[in-house]
């Protein structure tokens, strides 16, 4: 981190915060597109203990690849970290550099879920996008990762065979 960058680093060295240049940074500039690049990891301090992490964004918006009108969705990530965790604020701004970006709403879903694998390389993860109704109809699609060869592939294919067993009373969102 260069001098001017320098933050209290909340009992962390700078090794656990390893380059975060967004948190703390007062310059903030929105990606106007897509831009999995924004996204940053610190090391997470209690690897050997399974705990969920929960993020939940209530306002992500995305484009419809065909009419170009915007989608918006309720967004909930959870993931049991391992060595990395994904930065809040770096998240913030990668979900927002959808708004722009024209996918269905499957395809947002699964790669926020795939470029967060990328990133973290996390034990298990969750992604579900919660759609506002168009046209009469909301979706709601879910994908979810269990690392190979560890107990959390098996709780992912649970997880997936059970998800939404008892959906919630729908009230138009």
């Amino acid at each position: 981190m260069s001098k001017e960058n320098k933050r209290p680093l909340g009992g962390r060295n700078e090794e656990e915060v390893g380059e975060l240049t967004l948190l703390g940074n007062q310059g903030t500039k929105y990606p106007d597109n897509y831009a999995p690049e924004v996204l940053e990891t610190f090391i997470n301090k209690h690897p050997d203990n399974d705990y969920f992490v929960k993020f939940n964004c209530p306002e992500f918006t995305s484009l419809c690849p065909i009419t170009g009108q915007p989608d918006f969705a309720n967004i909930i990530i959870s993931y049991v970290p391992a060595e990395k965790m994904v930065e809040s604020k770096s998240l913030k701004l990668y979900l927002f550099s959808f708004r722009n970006h024209g996918d269905f709403h499957e395809d947002c879903i699964n790669i926020i879920m795939k470029d967060l694998i990328k990133l973290m390389d996390p034990k298990y993860i969750e992604v579900w996008g919660k759609f506002t109704p168009r046209g009469g109809i909301s979706i709601d699609p879910y994908a979810n990762y269990g690392k190979p060869g560890t107990r959390w592939e098996k709780v992912a294919r649970k997880r997936l065979e059970q998800h939404d067993m008892y959906p919630e009373k729908v009230d138009n969102r």
